[in-house]
Order: structure tokens, then sequence, then C-alpha cells
């Protein structure tokens, strides 16, 4: 496939080091000290990928939770069956597991000498495509109710969110340095604890305002987009201009430095086209199956360009596999040639996923047989 040649690009970068940046004071002061325990713990046969595939399975297992408990986000409002409170509890201890994987699996790595850039690919690459199952998860506490946040507002919270993501790999494929954006520990500790915290108190306490009047939905949306604009991007901005002032930049022009956000804007663009002219207000009527698209489809542009950054090739102006048909799908929908949009919906989405996933196998598959191991296995293939 074209779209995995880059991948190739390894057989020059073999010794690439993984030069990362964490400055954030509870990674550096809480979490690390106790994933440094908990890693103690793991047998050293543990694949540090198998590490991080589970971690990513726990917030899949969630996000099917509570489709099955809440599926069109409606269940936390008022005069609806809510969620059970065993529920928020086995939520939010997945949600801190997957973030606890997230962190050791680095560090199983080390212990156990086996990085590569397999691994930083399998473990960023499972991280972009998370975005959507842990923002999804959490809609669910709020809902969509009087009270909650209305769909429209949650996708493009759900776009702000996607898009300080790859704030943090745009500027590597610019600096070469992975600067790992605060908000992402903060975040994961304070879900875990909201998800607890709702499953003794009940979602009815987050219908009382917390201040005056304004609602936990209100505080919710503010501090998501207030930290994405006032420290993600700002130190984003920052890190590309220190870069660019000491001559470090990879790229030189501006268009090559911007290049990889040409195709998540064709990707918002598309699909925000699709939320505003929809006949049937697809967004109201399948939220959680858009939100999967959207989040999906946008990981696969996201990958591409880790690929990219780590492999030190040029980013692909535009996903064509992927924004092309995307194209044909919104100008049959938004024009009603086909008419069950519903349909239409489920149809692209699959499509996305299996094109996102055999992409993702592929890339695994190659670099596998490049460095001559098992992707979930530290034992060597035999030489035959």
């Amino acid at each position: 496939m074209s779209s995995i040649k880059p991948v190739l690009c390894f057989l020059v970068t073999m010794l690439l080091l993984y030069s990362a940046k964490d400055t954030n004071p509870l990674s550096v002061y809480v979490m690390h000290p106790f994933w440094n325990s908990v890693v103690k713990v793991l047998p050293t046969w543990l694949a540090p990928n198998l590490i991080t595939f589970t971690g990513f399975m726990f917030l899949v297992l969630n996000f099917i939770m509570l489709a099955f408990f809440d599926f069109d986000f409606t269940a936390s409002s008022a005069g609806h069956e809510h969620v059970p409170s065993w529920v928020w509890v086995a939520a939010g201890i997945f949600n801190f597991l997957a973030y606890t994987l997230d962190g050791v699996d680095g560090k199983q790595a080390r212990r156990t000498n086996s990085s590569t850039p397999l691994g930083e690919l399998f473990d960023h690459g499972l991280d972009s495509w998370a975005c959507i199952f842990f923002v999804a998860t959490v809609y669910s506490i709020f809902g969509r109710g009087e009270s909650g946040v209305n769909v429209v507002t949650l996708y493009y919270i759900l776009w702000v969110v996607l898009f300080s993501f790859i704030l943090s790999h745009w500027e590597k494929y610019n600096t070469g340095v992975l600067f790992l954006p605060w908000g992402y520990d903060i975040s994961q500790v304070t879900i875990s604890l909201v998800f607890f915290f709702t499953a003794v108190v009940g979602v009815e306490t987050w219908y009382r305002p917390v201040l005056w009047n304004l609602l936990y939905r209100d505080f919710f949306t503010f501090m998501i987009i207030a930290c994405s604009f006032t420290v993600t991007l700002p130190m984003s901005l920052y890190n590309f201009l220190k870069a660019h002032r000491s001559n470090t930049l990879k790229h030189s022009s501006l268009y090559e430095s911007f290049l990889p956000f040409l195709s998540p804007v064709l990707l918002f663009v598309l699909s925000t086209t699709w939320v505003v002219f929809s006949p049937s207000n697809i967004l109201e009527l399948q939220p959680r199956i858009f939100y999967l698209m959207v989040g999906t489809a946008f990981a696969n542009v996201t990958c591409k360009l880790i690929v990219c950054q780590m492999s030190n090739t040029r980013c692909q102006p535009l996903s064509w596999l992927l924004l092309l048909p995307m194209t044909a799908v919104v100008l049959a929908a938004v024009t009603g040639v086909f008419t069950n949009e519903t349909l239409l919906l489920y149809l692209w989405t699959a499509a996305v996923i299996l094109t996102h996933v055999h992409y993702g196998v592929s890339v695994v598959q190659q670099l596998s047989k490049h460095f001559n191991i098992f992707a979930f296995s530290l034992k060597k293939p035999s030489s035959d």
C-alpha cells in the first residue's frame, strides 16, 4: 500500500532515539513514581506492546459498556432510566487502568531492553484513537438533557480535544521533540475521580448549579476549551517559534511546517458540512456513531503523521484514500441522493473502522518483519 510506504524509511532510522519531554508536575512528582512501582511487579516476559493494547482495550470496553446502557446519551437526563452505579465504578477503574498501563508500557520497554520504533508508533497510534472513546464515555455523565451538553456542542468539544492531541505530534514533526501536554494527565485523573464520584452521589448531582447559574456542564465545557486555547495551543506555538529562532526546525517553509494540518482540517470541514446540512439532522439521531466515525477517521490521519514524523519523511498533503470517498459520502447525504442517512452513516463508519484497522495491522506487520520481532511477545522469531 502506498499509504504505508513511509514506514520503509525506518530502514535508515533504526537508531532513532525517542525524544520526549514531560514537565507536568502531576506526572513528574506523582504518576511517574507510581508507575515506577507498578512496573516492578510486572513479569519481565510481558511485552510492552501487549500492555499498550490492553490499556487501549479498557477504553474500548468503557465505550461499549456505556453504549449498552446509554447509547444515545439520554440516560443521565431527568425522567430517564439512569446508568447503574456499578457501571460508573467500573468505568472509573477501567479508565484509571488504561491510563496506568499507558504510563507503564514505556517503562517496561526500557526495563526489558525492548524499546523499538514499533512500540512508539503503537503507543501513540492507539492514543490517537483513544480520544474518541474517553470523550464519548465522559459525555454520558452529563448527557444531552436540559442540564446536559447539546450533541452539537459536544461535537465541537470533541474537535477541540482532537486538535489538541495532534498539536503535540505537529510539534515533533517540526522540532523533533514530543512535548507531552499537561492537560492529558490532569484530565485522566479527573475523569476517573468523576466516574467514582458519580457512582456515589448519582447523576442528579450534576443537575444543580456549581456557582450561581453556572452548571457543571458549563464548567466542563469551559475547562476543556480554556485549557486548549490558554495552555496547549500557546505552548505548542511557543515551542515551534523557539525552534524557529534557534534554526532547529526540521522544515524550512511555513507551508511544509503546517502541512500536517491540511488533512485534519479537511476532515473537520467534511464532517461539519454533514452535521450542518444533514436533511435528517444525523447528529441528533446518531450522535455516538457519528462521533465514532469522526474519531476513527481522525486517528487514521494522525497515525500517518506519526509515521512521517518518526521516519523523518514529508507528510502527505492529503489522505486521499480516506478523504476522497468521504467527500462522496457527505455529498450523497446532504443532497439527499442517499435517502437513508442512518444506514449511510453506519456503512461509512464500518468502512472507516475497517480501513483504519487494516492500515494499523499492515504497518505493525511491516515493522515487525523488518525488525525481526513479534508485536506482542518478547521472543524472537526463528531465523528459518
